[in-house]
């Protein structure tokens, strides 16, 4: 009997062992499927409001192991060194060498005796600072005084006044040559250029920019084709067109182009930036001298003139 009692306990303790066997791997391998297959997306219906674009913060980082950081390698020149001393004293120096000192120096020790007088305002501290702001103001004055010489040597390179007048006779003959310009490149160019007029229904200012095109073809007698973009959503399209009134430069026989104007301009703006769009659509300007005048070419307000001959003005002559 009891060799029988303990065959059925073997047997049972086996079974047991078994089936704990089973949980325990069943177990530890839900847990490896948990950690290895990502969630599920939700559903469709829970994100339809989220688009193609929608934004989601990304995933917190899990911090890593510092380490300590490495020394950097990275060697950099030094410049002049701001010696901004704690209570600097100027019984070592001389007017002469206040005078004389590297600018990044000289505010270095500006910006100290500053500090100290505020922080002891005694006669002696403040006379320091009071001297060095009036060192600086006369390095100052010194410097505005040599650069007034030498512009005024070489004005052939400096002095803009030929070009970009501040008299008022000089404002008003610049007026009148650019727009001699201005109504030549108009004129001449109305033979090979046309506007397209973008507008739209019920836009009342297309109404007022209508009317001041009115006056630009007496003027200069162009071709001016008004396009509703309503009607015609595919040529809009093409331009780009989504505000009315738009005005459109194209020249024929090409695919150039190139807008004008967003809603309404007056008849001084308008001749304006025409002048400059058809200049640029000609290849007479680029970007950088897209307001440039063509009497103003090889001169100071124009960019480029300085990079077409290898003068050094700084040699002497």
């Amino acid at each position: 009997m009891v060799a029988g009692h303990n065959n059925r306990l073997d047997n049972w303790l086996c079974s047991w062992l078994l089936v704990v066997t089973i949980m325990t791997m069943t177990i530890m391998a839900t847990k490896a499927l948990a950690e290895e297959v990502p969630a599920p997306k939700p559903a469709f219906y829970e994100t339809t409001k989220e688009g193609w674009f929608w934004y989601h913060d990304p995933l917190p980082k899990m911090p890593e192991e510092s380490n300590p950081p490495e020394k950097s390698t990275i060697t950099r020149e030094a410049g002049p060194k701001v010696f901004e001393t704690k209570n600097p004293s100027m019984d070592k120096y001389t007017i002469s060498d206040i005078w004389n000192l590297h600018p990044d120096e000289f505010q270095g020790l500006l910006n100290g005796v500053q500090k100290k007088a505020v922080q002891s305002p005694t006669e002696k501290n403040i006379l320091e600072y009071l001297t060095m702001q009036d060192v600086a103001r006369r390095k100052a004055l010194a410097y505005a005084n040599a650069t007034k010489f030498v512009t005024q040597k070489y004005s052939d390179k400096f002095n803009i006044s030929q070009v970009y007048p501040t008299t008022a006779p000089g404002v008003s003959a610049k007026v009148q040559e650019q727009q001699k310009e201005i109504t030549s490149t108009i004129l001449a160019a109305r033979e090979n250029h046309a506007l397209l007029f973008f507008v739209g229904q019920g836009c009342g200012f297309c109404d007022k920019q209508a009317a001041i095109l009115a006056y630009f073809v007496e003027k200069y007698g162009w071709q001016i084709k008004p396009i509703d973009i309503g009607q015609h959503t595919t040529l809009a399209a093409r331009f780009n067109v989504t505000t009315t009134p738009t005005l459109v430069l194209i020249k024929n026989g090409t695919e150039q182009s190139m807008p004008v104007s967003i809603g309404v301009v007056a008849q001084s703006e308008l001749e304006r930036k025409l002048y400059q769009a058809i200049r640029y659509l000609g290849g007479e300007t680029n970007i950088e001298t897209f307001q440039t005048y063509d009497y103003q070419k090889g001169g100071a307000l124009d960019p480029g003139a300085i990079l077409e001959n290898e003068d050094q003005p700084w040699r002497e002559r």
